[in-house]
């Protein structure tokens, strides 16, 4: 049996949203701009007759959420009108073209856009996107607020193709890829932290399109450890995870790696044990069934002795110790 007519998809803080199979064409429209509209805000939407297929994955990322949209072709408008009465004037949109082309237009600029491209657009005000072929984006939602641009700096931003052939392109590009792919599975400490990272990112990005300086390390450079330093939040489980394979991944020099971390107050492989004592910490409170031998080989500890040893070093504690202290009933 056909769907009701006025079916409409659900949504929840992760989800993932398809035009069911048996909705009428003539109501698909309807039912893929209401999606849509739950993700990003209000639009109007054309579609050829022929549409058929539409995918919308969500997955939250700290303050930012992540989401993978994949479609037939489509032209989304979102009017000043719609601006104004959605609610949504407070976040802005960083999407990365994964399949197909797009055209656009915001703030009196128009971007042509291939595959690998990252545009931005801000939902507070009117956006034209086209999507003439099959596509597939991944986008990253975030408060307006997490850059701290002031209104102007914004109209600036949007609308400009940042292409996979520029060097920062070429480092945000997998990076944004990486985090929509992975968000929902990531410990809670590396989504946070990573997340954190993309802003930071996010924030460089925004100086070289407004022609700043940035406040730390040259914005190639800090895009660059941004990009490491995510990297091995996600590997950090990997106990093969060492200075050389990182520098070898990411096809820079050992010596330039350190370099790049020395404004860190920790070297590569006092971040990479810092990263994972942080995590052990975290388990060992939230996890009291599971021995400390595998919380720490979880999190790449080959040696549950030097494992204490360098955690009792950082925290002036033993695991078991650690444990106590924070389990229920210890009286802490």
């Amino acid at each position: 049996m056909a769907p009701d007519v006025q079916e409409r998809p659900a949504r929840s803080a992760s989800d993932c949203i398809a035009i069911p199979d048996g909705l009428p064409v003539p109501h698909r429209r309807a039912y893929w701009r209401d999606a849509l509209a739950q993700t990003f805000g209000a639009v109007n939407i054309t579609v050829p007759d022929e549409v058929h297929t539409g995918t919308i994955r969500l997955a939250p990322l700290g303050r930012l959420h992540a989401v993978t949209v994949t479609s037939d072709s489509q032209e989304a408008l979102r009017t000043r009108r719609l601006a104004a009465q959605d609610g949504q004037d407070g976040i802005i949109v960083v999407k990365m073209l994964d399949r197909g082309v797009a055209r656009l237009e915001q703030d009196g600029r128009e971007a042509v856009l291939g595959p690998g491209d990252i545009f931005v657009y801000d939902m507070a005000r009117p956006i034209r996107l086209n999507l003439p072929q099959p596509f597939r984006t991944k986008s990253l939602i975030l408060p307006k607020d997490a850059l701290g641009l002031s209104e102007s700096d914004m109209t600036h931003i949007t609308a400009r193709r940042l292409s996979s052939d520029t060097s920062l392109g070429d480092l945000l590009s997998p990076l944004v890829a990486g985090l929509v792919d992975g968000a929902g599975s990531f410990p809670p400490r590396a989504t946070e932290l990573m997340a954190r990272n993309v802003v930071d990112l996010l924030g460089v990005l925004t100086d070289e399109l407004l022609g700043r300086a940035s406040g730390d390390t040259p914005g190639g450079n800090r895009a660059l450890l941004l990009r490491i330093q995510a990297f091995i939040d996600r590997h950090l489980t990997d106990p093969d995870l060492t200075p050389q394979t990182i520098a070898r991944t990411h096809h820079i020099s050992l010596r330039y790696l350190h370099k790049l971390f020395e404004g860190e107050d920790a070297t590569v492989g006092r971040w990479i044990q810092r990263r994972r004592l942080e995590e052990c910490r975290q388990d060992l409170a939230l996890h009291s069934n599971a021995t400390i031998a595998a919380v720490a080989h979880r999190w790449g500890f080959t040696s549950a002795a030097h494992f204490s040893r360098v955690f009792r070093a950082a925290y002036g504690m033993t695991p078991r110790e650690w444990r106590g202290a924070r389990t229920p009933g210890s009286g802490r």
